[in-house]
């Protein structure tokens, strides 16, 4: 296990330098080498780290949430608050309408192995948008419209919401009723994801406040019960609905609200942690991508994937009705949220799992969604951000 974690970090990084380089975005040289390390090339990483794969994921998406929670600044979320609000569903939507119409003409499917192909790939992948976003605050590009908050915010709730679209769709599939209190589920589990994340992130700053410890064991804290939160949500989601990312983000947020001075060395501390995760989180990605299937795909599938990014940018361009933004900004906006890897690897082979008829397509599908949108969308947000947003007048480019 432990040559098989030296090779993925070593040659992760590596890729991913080359890459950064040549002006292709790291990420794109880690996933890769997941390829190349996985069980369906080399088969060089050992079972024990593909058994806890899903796990070790998860950790590496906590880590980046949490991250953008301690850098998200809620008031500016408040100017901007219905276009942050449709950010969350309705770019989703469009995409699977776009699957409903396109896939049934292009690859011969049925209308409900087209919404169950669509709820897997209209979710964007905060592990590839958030660290890009957090990047643009740093910077100061588009801070001062709220353009890397509206697309965070929105990020993080998207998934909730396509997850519960596939539940419902595979549950059909497999002769089960579809109730209307799975489709309540998203708003509540939003709702007490919220609540619960902003209280424990209350309680965490009363206490950071009146006991005096290091912020790395701050950290380790807030580490934990990040996991809580997400075994709550893996555990009992079915009897409450609980959004644990959310709550983790939320906890960010709630901390940099209330001690704002703590939240800053803290979310340093974060963005350390994030080198290494970054690795692994990609690294693991690429080893679920079978290229067996992106092969025996065809162009039909991948027309079927840019005809349905082509809905998912009017959807966004949607949201930004009767907002301030310019052209160029609404641009960026719309090329910024294409990005797919961690939902598309984490449930596109659930299908064909399930016995689905429609389980190769749809895992098909979700490897190419991911090896076409998670470079080229990163490519077009480091490519585009400082031609497209402006510059905040107190902020110096780091570059």
């Amino acid at each position: 296990m432990l040559i098989s974690l030296a090779l993925m970090f070593m040659m992760g990084m590596f890729f991913g330098w080359i890459c950064k380089k040549i002006r292709i975005p790291s990420l794109f040289g880690m996933i890769v080498t997941g390829i190349l390390l996985g069980p369906y090339s080399l088969n060089w990483i050992d079972d024990s780290i593909l058994m806890v794969s899903a796990d070790l994921r998860k950790i590496a998406l906590i880590i980046i949430l949490t991250r953008a929670g301690l850098s998200l600044n809620i008031s500016d979320l408040k100017k901007v608050g219905r276009p942050a609000f449709l950010m969350c569903f309705l770019p989703a939507c469009f995409e699977i309408t776009g699957m409903l119409i396109l896939a049934p003409i292009l690859l011969g499917v049925t209308y409900l192995d087209a919404a169950i192909m669509g709820a897997v790939i209209a979710a964007v992948s905060p592990a590839v948008i958030v660290p890009k976003m957090l990047k643009l605050i740093e910077e100061g590009y588009g801070v001062s419209q709220a353009i890397p908050q509206i697309i965070l915010a929105g990020a993080s709730v998207d998934d909730v919401f396509v997850i519960v679209l596939f539940t419902a769709f595979t549950g059909f599939a497999q002769g089960d009723n579809i109730s209307s209190t799975q489709f309540l589920q998203v708003p509540i589990s939003i709702v007490i994801g919220i609540v619960v994340g902003i209280v424990a992130g209350w309680i965490l700053a009363k206490y950071f406040e009146k006991v005096h410890i290091r912020d790395t064991a701050k950290v380790v804290i807030i580490l934990c019960i990040s996991f809580i939160f997400v075994t709550v949500e893996d555990q009992y989601s079915s009897i409450i609905p609980f959004s644990g990312l959310i709550a983790i983000m939320c906890i960010g947020i709630a901390l940099q609200k209330k001690r704002s001075i703590v939240a800053e060395r803290l979310s340093v501390k974060y963005s350390k942690l994030w080198v290494g995760a970054e690795v692994m989180l990609f690294v693991l990605v690429g080893a679920t991508v079978d290229l067996n299937y992106a092969v025996t795909a065809g162009v039909n599938a991948v027309l079927l994937i840019i005809g349905v990014l082509i809905f998912r940018m009017i959807g966004v361009g949607c949201c930004l009705i009767k907002t301030k933004l310019n052209w160029k900004e609404r641009i960026f906006c719309m090329l910024a949220y294409m990005p797919k890897a961690t939902v598309q690897a984490a449930i596109g082979g659930t299908p064909l799992a399930m016995g689905l008829s429609c389980g190769n397509i749809v895992l098909t599908v979700a490897v190419l969604a991911i090896l076409i949108t998670a470079p080229l969308g990163a490519f077009c947000i480091d490519f585009t951000y400082k031609r497209l947003l402006k510059l905040n007048a107190n902020t110096s480019d780091v570059n």
